[in-house]
């Protein structure tokens, strides 16, 4: 049995998937009461607990093989917290961990990246068997933007119009958390999770374009103002400022070898947004 955190989550539904595609019990974590109809119709066993508040996880961890451990998005506590919950994983008896990270968190202009590197360091001395996975940004965050964009004609980017990103497709994602999760001869390693080639936003709008068959034009939204006081928000625009100066891009290498084929591009990832009729 593997357990997922976050699980409620788009990435923790996408890893829950792919664990359901191998028939591997999961016992998926949320953080709040309520319906989970997509989870349970995953067959997913559904506990609640929340990660960044200081429970006792014994009981959650009870009888599991691994962990998948994806931390809430944007949150100040990630390091102390992470390197809590794999000293739980320790004490459980926890087979094997598995941190969900982010492609070049030593990038430490960038606070959450900054967060998953200490998280890193506390993993490696943390006294359980580990894996990292560290993807690239999701194909999936600019699914309100492209939408906007078939409406307007415009393809909105608060990263600039010059650097690029090689977005990973979500069920990718999934599916290599799956293989980290589930298979031998990973122990120790750090995995990165890139998509098949760098895209700039006017690509991206000319890929929108050929998708529904008319002009989409790529526009260039610079964020205004000082950068925010606050975590969360300081977090966004560190984020973009970097992605503007220097891209988010990595090989697909690693992709293509832990799923055995090359990873989905945004062609592919457009063809299902939109339909085929677009």
């Amino acid at each position: 049995m593997i357990v997922v955190t976050a699980a409620g989550g788009r990435t923790g539904t996408a890893v829950v998937r792919a664990l359901q595609a191998r028939d591997v019990p999961v016992r998926a974590v949320v953080g709040r009461r309520g319906p989970r109809p997509e989870l349970q119709a995953l067959g997913a066993e559904v506990v609640v607990a929340e990660l960044t508040q200081p429970i006792s996880w014994s009981a959650v961890l009870a009888g599991a093989d691994a962990l998948y451990l994806i931390w809430p998005n944007f949150d100040p506590d990630e390091a102390e917290g992470a390197a809590a919950l794999f000293g739980e994983a320790r004490r459980a008896g926890v087979g094997r961990v598995v941190y969900h990270s982010v492609l070049r968190p030593q990038a430490r202009a960038m606070p959450h990246h900054a967060a998953k590197d200490r998280a890193e360091q506390a993993l490696d001395t943390a006294g359980v068997t580990w894996r990292v996975l560290q993807p690239c940004a999701y194909a999936q965050n600019l699914d309100e933007e492209v939408q906007r964009a078939v409406e307007t004609g415009v393809l909105r980017s608060t990263w600039g119009l010059r650097t690029a990103q090689s977005l990973v497709d979500l069920g990718d994602v999934g599916e290599a958390a799956a293989v980290l999760l589930t298979e031998e001869g990973l122990d120790g390693g750090t995995f990165e999770l890139a998509g098949p080639e760098p895209l700039t936003a006017p690509r991206l709008a000319e890929l929108v374009a050929e998708a529904v068959g008319r002009e989409v034009l790529a526009d260039d939204v610079v964020p205004a103002g000082d950068v925010p006081v606050s975590y969360r928000a300081r977090c966004r625009r560190t984020m973009l400022d970097h992605y503007r100066a220097h891209g988010f891009t990595g090989s697909p290498r690693v992709a293509t070898a832990l799923l055995g084929r090359p990873p989905r591009t945004y062609a592919d990832h457009l063809a299902d947004l939109l339909g085929a009729g677009a």
